[in-house]
């Protein structure tokens, strides 16, 4: 396994690899549209985030790209990191690659000095949720309902 930047001249590589992996934005967005996506991926950020300072990063497995992963400073306080994607193709879940993709980013976090790392996820990801909380996430009491989507999205946060 190997955990590096991606730039956004490999974007359709993130492409390729949202269409070997669609089930998220199946589940989320209710299509999947791996180029627009792939592009999304390299400039989306939370409010008051500058995107050109997230973090945009390959997990690899024998060469493939098997996770992505974006985590973006200043949000939702300035001294806070968020998770605004991690994902891993079907073929990476179950062997324990989730949890070091997450190490690797709270490390990250860290040498930012970020004191918090927040994440927001869909009621409708009950799998994803399990894993969060298995990793020390907790709930902050912030839900709300997305207007395009109808889902419920709540947000955790850990302590770094």
């Amino acid at each position: 396994m190997r955990i590096r930047e991606l730039f956004p001249s490999e974007t359709a590589l993130v492409a390729q690899f949202y269409r070997e992996a669609p089930d998220y934005w199946l589940m989320a967005e209710g299509r999947c549209n791996p180029e627009a996506q792939a592009q999304d991926f390299f400039t989306d950020a939370p409010p008051n985030c500058d995107p050109a300072a997230s973090d945009r990063l390959g997990l690899f497995l024998n060469h493939r790209l098997s996770g992505v992963a974006e985590v973006s400073y200043g949000f939702p306080e300035p001294s806070a990191a968020y998770i605004g994607l991690m994902l891993l193709g079907p073929w990476a879940q179950g062997a324990g690659h989730g949890r070091a993709f997450l190490r690797h980013a709270e490390t990250l976090a860290r040498a930012r000095h970020a004191h918090r790392l927040y994440l927001a996820v869909l009621d409708a990801n009950p799998r994803g949720r399990s894993f969060w909380e298995r990793e020390g996430f907790r709930p902050t009491g912030i839900r709300r309902q997305d207007g395009t989507t109808g889902h419920w999205i709540e947000r955790l946060v850990k302590d770094l």
